[in-house]
């Protein structure tokens, strides 16, 4: 298990993003959440096994409209309590 914090920058805002992602990572069955952010980026906090963050990227970039052209990871520390993926 891995927790990682994810900027992505693009097309991303008022495509659905975050709800895609939502459904991605409870179909991947990763935890976290994800919120806009003022310079029209997105924050993402994801944590589960490598691959399925992994699916869960990818199955937002397959998204009708979403262009992401840059993103920012960086692993942090894991979070034991949390449970479920909210949007924010």
């Amino acid at each position: 298990m891995i927790r990682c914090h994810i900027v992505f920058y693009g097309w991303v805002q008022g495509v659905g993003f975050r709800y895609r992602a939502r459904h991605a990572a409870n179909l991947y069955g990763c935890i976290g959440g994800i919120r806009n952010e003022w310079d029209c980026s997105f924050t993402m906090e994801i944590q589960g096994t490598e691959e399925n963050i992994d699916k869960v990227i990818l199955a937002i970039k397959r998204g009708s409209y979403v262009r992401i052209e840059n993103m920012d990871s960086r692993t942090i520390p894991l979070v034991e309590e949390e449970t479920g993926f909210r949007r924010g």
